[in-house]
Order: structure tokens, then C-alpha cells, then sequence
């Protein structure tokens, strides 16, 4: 019973595991950089911020990530997850440059978090048609997540 379980969740659970990897990683740049040039630096309050604002994000993220996962299908869902991580990558580091240089990673990361919650929309609209209705379109809707999610690759 338990090894059903993971097995329909277990390619969420390591995109969540890489992903507190890169939060521990965003957090040893941040305390690198107030030993190196204190805390009052301009280079410093850049690295902070840009861990602030992914901070921000990292809950809405893991929500649409699962709830996409869990209502529909894991692979898309986790597919995207992991394109949002290089995307939260690149802004983290743009943002360490120039703040102009994040805008391209922000704007991707808006683009799969929009992708990930349509997916929660459509399984728990097709949740509601089952309970409802007995229709079930769970793998019609599957099939159309997976080669949307390959259109998150294109900029």
C-alpha cells in the first residue's frame, strides 16, 4: 500500500528535496556574502532581497506544484517544477548582477507558477466532473498536460 503511494508521488518529493537544496544554497550565498562585505553593503542587500523574494514565492510554488500533481498528473507537474527551479536560479543570480538581468527568470517563474495552477484547475474541474457527472477525462487531460508542460522550454 505505502510503496502506491509513493509511487505516485515520488518524482514531487525530489523536485520539493532539490528545491530546499537550492533554498540552502540561496541562504549560504546570503551568509557568505555578510562576512565577506558586512552587512551594509549594496552587493549584500541585493543577495538578501533576491533570497527574500524567492522565499516569498516558495509557498504558492510547493502548493500548485503538488495540487497540480496530486489532481492530475506528477510527471508534467514535476517536469514543471523543475523548469521553475532553473528559472528561480536564473533570476537569483541575475539579481546578484543587475536587477534589469532578473526580469527574464521573474517573468519565466510567472509563467510555469500560471501553468502549474491552470493544471490544479483543470483535475479538480475533472475531480468535479467524475463526482458529478461520471465523466472521466483524467486521460485525455493528462496526455494535453504532458505536451503543454514541453512548451515551458520555449522562451
Amino acid at each position: 500500500m505505502l510503496s502506491v503511494v509513493v509511487e505516485h508521488i515520488f518524482l514531487l518529493v525530489l523536485v520539493t528535496l532539490i528545491s530546499v537544496l537550492q533554498n540552502a544554497f540561496f541562504a549560504t550565498k546570503v551568509e557568505r556574502e555578510g562576512k565577506e562585505h558586512h552587512a551594509n553593503t549594496s552587493a549584500f542587500e541585493r543577495v538578501s532581497c533576491t533570497n527574500r523574494n524567492c522565499m516569498d514565492s516558495y509557498p504558492t510554488f510547493l502548493a500548485v506544484m503538488w495540487c497540480a500533481g496530486l489532481c492530475l498528473n506528477q510527471a508534467p507537474a514535476a517536469f514543471a517544477g523543475l523548469v521553475y527551479l532553473g528559472a528561480r536560479q536564473k533570476y537569483f543570480v541575475g539579481y546578484m548582477g543587475q536587477t534589469s538581468q532578473s526580469t527574464p527568470g521573474f517573468l519565466f517563474g510567472k509563467r510555469v507558477l500560471s501553468f502549474l495552477f491552470l493544471m490544479c484547475i483543470v483535475g479538480i474541474f475533472n475531480l468535479l466532473l467524475v463526482r458529478c457527472f461520471g465523466n472521466d477525462f483524467k486521460d485525455t487531460v493528462e496526455t494535453i498536460a504532458t505536451a503543454a508542460s514541453a512548451l515551458l522550454l520555449i522562451p
